[in-house]
């Protein structure tokens, strides 16, 4: 058990530095740019994966 919830807490600090790092370079989606969607789809990818490892990781936590 304790060693899932460190595998879910490292997956969630990459993606969270990943994000971080999109976040960065990000300047909003600009109107008719399909680079700029791409990458505002990929910043919510990411903030999906990082809400779903927040919710494993808060399950694990009361199941212990």
């Amino acid at each position: 058990m304790n060693k899932k919830l460190q595998e879910l807490k490292a997956r969630r600090d990459k993606y969270k530095e990943k994000l971080t790092l999109l976040y960065k370079n990000f300047r909003g989606v600009k109107h008719e740019n399909s680079l700029s969607e791409l990458r505002y789809s990929q910043i919510r990818v990411y903030e999906d994966f990082v809400r779903s490892l927040e919710d494993e990781i808060s399950e694990l936590k009361s199941k212990n």
